[in-house]
């Protein structure tokens, strides 16, 4: 690789990590606090949550490379524009692949990294996630409940217990039952035991409490007394998994015996031409990102940030791609569409690289951009009491 496509390419390619990493910091982080109810409701430990965590980082990051790869694309040929960089290669002579094949590269490499991350690696660590959580809350009262303290098993099923014995003995027990309307249930026992396959709740030497919406209590008193748990546990500790969670092999040759497949085939089948066209996204997004900033222009040309409408071309694909998608599961026909958005993107973006000409966005979109724009800064120069410098004339 020649020096200037070295150079390039290191520039690119410092820049891509640059606005990655807080990007998928920033997702990751609100991806984790959405789970975190499975430390303070499930008991488990921090190691736990701390695996869980590092599970989810595999669905976010093919989503988030083609994005970090427009802004590095723009912002580096915007900053190589304005230190006259690009005049410079120019005016040298050099040919323009000098500028794409560095450019390519970098988005191709990240093209195969997110075909193996969403192909090999996410449904591999959805598996895991799933099966952690299912595990989590397979034994309900003998392991997850902590002493005195109210827990919420079910919609409208609460459980207290004064003690944790050996044995899945548990001594003082308080369960409130309202999950039928029709009446509220609450158990008092002196001890009761969980039994081994978990489906059943054994109460001793207590009374429920029966309450009717008309406010009539009765009260019967019990040696011993069985509360079903099936309900609740039958289908845990088990992980069903989902088309999002096979791999691309599963994809192409299901297993006609399994459950989730029998009952919703479709999904299958919009999940693996999903993951065959995600994949290529980078290089897609790398293709109209030199066409929009990839020739030298003049500083007083007026005109937005190429950044901007990159990321707005970036944004209505990745939209019209997951609606495609979508639609997959009730219309095969959008199959077609869904693999006509790439290719069309890129057709467009290389006649464009090729005849030398910029690839922008209608005047009519931009100049409304351009004008939403100016009305933010000025909010945030009023809202922060700070005035301009002077205008333009």
């Amino acid at each position: 690789m020649k020096l200037l496509e070295t150079y390039i390419l290191r520039r690119v390619g410092q820049m891509f990590l640059v606005a990655l990493l807080p990007v998928l910091a920033i997702i990751w982080t609100t991806q984790v606090l959405q789970r975190i109810n499975l430390v303070t409701d499930s008991g488990q430990s921090i190691g736990s949550f701390a695996k869980l965590a590092t599970m989810i980082l595999p669905s976010i990051i093919p989503v988030v490379l083609p994005f970090a790869l427009v802004i590095a694309i723009t912002q580096t040929l915007t900053t190589m524009n304005n230190d006259s960089e690009l005049t410079v290669i120019d005016a040298a002579g050099a040919r323009r692949s000098v500028l794409i094949r560095p450019i390519l590269l970098l988005a191709a490499v990240i093209s195969v990294f997110s075909f193996f991350v969403d192909n090999v690696v996410e449904p591999r660590a959805k598996t895991v996630v799933r099966q952690m959580i299912a595990e989590t809350y397979a034994d309900l009262l003998s392991s997850v409940i902590e002493e005195k303290t109210f827990r919420k098993l079910d919609e409208g099923l609460y459980v207290q217990i004064s003690q944790r014995m050996a044995g899945r003995m548990l001594k003082g027990l308080f369960v409130a039952d309202e999950r039928d309307p029709a009446y509220e249930l609450i158990y008092y026992a002196k001890e009761g035991a969980v039994d081994d396959t978990g489906t059943t709740l054994i109460m001793h030497e207590g009374e429920v409490h029966r309450k009717t919406p008309d406010g009539n209590v009765s009260v019967i008193n019990f040696d011993s007394y069985s509360f079903d748990l099936s309900d609740m546990t039958e289908n845990r500790g088990q992980a069903t998994l989902r088309a999002s969670d096979r791999d691309l092999w599963f994809l192409f040759n299901p297993d006609p015996a399994d459950k989730d497949y029998t009952i919703r085939p479709q999904s299958y089948r919009a999940e693996l031409h999903r993951r065959l066209t995600d994949w290529i996204l980078p290089v897609v997004f790398a293709l109209f990102s030199l066409a929009i900033a990839g020739d030298a222009r003049s500083h007083r040309e007026a005109r937005l940030h190429p950044m901007v409408s990159a990321l707005a071309y970036a944004f209505a694909m990745r939209w019209a791609a997951f609606y495609a998608a979508n639609q997959i599961d009730t219309d095969p026909e959008y199959i077609a569409v869904l693999y006509a958005i790439p290719i069309v993107s890129s057709i467009v973006s290389i006649v464009f690289l090729g005849l030398h000409k910029r690839l922008v966005m209608p005047s009519f979109i931009r100049d409304r951009i351009s004008s939403f724009w100016r009305r933010m800064q000025e909010r945030l120069l009023a809202a922060t009491g700070r005035t301009g410098g002077g205008t333009a004339q």
